[in-house]
């Protein structure tokens, strides 16, 4: 037999669930046990992405991507965190800020933009060693 309560609690019930499988969880908080090396510096090898292709396209922070900023993609730093990449060979560093996630592609640790790659003189390249240093919240990024 049909009872009223019990149906009227199932679809209270239907609704928590999916109200809190849609909810986001709040990105983990940069602690030393994520990045330990990269507090320090390391050498990691980068990547770039930009052009037609990712132009306008919504990141993983919910930004459009511009090629034009000093932004970076990073599987598990928080987004809006600053690092400096430097290319060893040249010296030429630039200030990124972490955007979205990426690189997907085993052996890289940071996608960078179009134009820090510009920056740092590995555009040409596509994949090159660059040393990697995250940086406090204090440091500005130049857009």
């Amino acid at each position: 037999m049909w009872n009223p309560t019990s149906n009227v609690f199932f679809r209270l019930m239907l609704v928590a669930f999916v109200v809190s499988a849609c909810s986001r969880t709040p990105e983990p908080p940069l602690t030393p046990a994520l990045v330990p090396a990269a507090r320090a510096g390391q050498l990691v090898h980068a990547s770039y992405y930009g052009g037609a292709r990712w132009s306008g396209k919504t990141t993983a922070s919910g930004e459009k991507f511009n090629p034009h900023d000093l932004t970076a993609a990073h599987r598990t730093l928080p987004f809006g965190t600053k690092v400096k990449v430097t290319n060893p060979e040249s010296g030429k560093s630039v200030v990124v800020r972490i955007n979205d996630r990426g690189p997907f592609i085993k052996g890289r640790s940071i996608d960078l933009s179009q134009q820090a790659a510009r920056e740092l003189g590995i555009e040409s390249r596509g994949v090159s060693e660059v040393e990697m240093l995250v940086l406090d919240e204090k440091t500005e990024v130049r857009r």
